[in-house]
């Protein structure tokens, strides 16, 4: 059974929300959480992701930027990267968590490119790409929930 999802990307601020948005409006009663690797801790979501996530219904903007912890990993029966890289790093970084880590546009075997300091053609691709892998591992997840 799955009961948390840990959403993780480089600053917490961009692709991280987005998704942790999404995810907690595609599946109610599952925690869902995100972290940052090199995290901006305390700041909100950036301004063109709180708008983005407002014309898809979901409101981001009381989010707040935290740092990837150890107790999140353990806690989390799946943890969401934005790319390879971050995957790699999670699990080297914390081998408990081989098994559990996935890219979030994994079955299209693409990274979410960091629209961090970008305009808003930029953030609204990697919007369509999460909203697009949300859709489809929540649907994955709603089967063996």
């Amino acid at each position: 059974m799955i009961a948390n999802i840990l959403v993780v990307c480089i600053g917490n601020i961009c692709r991280s929300p987005m998704a942790e948005g999404l995810f907690g409006r595609a599946l109610p009663g599952i925690t869902v959480r995100s972290a940052g690797l090199e995290a901006m801790t305390g700041y909100p979501a950036d301004p063109l992701a709180v708008q983005l996530m407002r014309e898809q219904g979901v409101d981001i903007s009381g989010h707040r930027a935290q740092g990837l912890a150890h107790w999140m990993i353990s806690e989390a029966d799946i943890v969401v990267t934005m790319d390879l890289a971050q995957k790699h790093f999670i699990e080297q970084a914390y081998p408990t968590a081989r098994g559990k880590v996935f890219r979030l546009c994994e079955p299209g075997n693409g990274d979410v490119p960091d629209p961090y300091r970008q305009d808003l053609a930029v953030f609204r691709h990697t919007c369509n790409l999460i909203v697009q892998g949300v859709g489809a591992l929540a649907e994955r997840i709603g089967r063996i929930k």
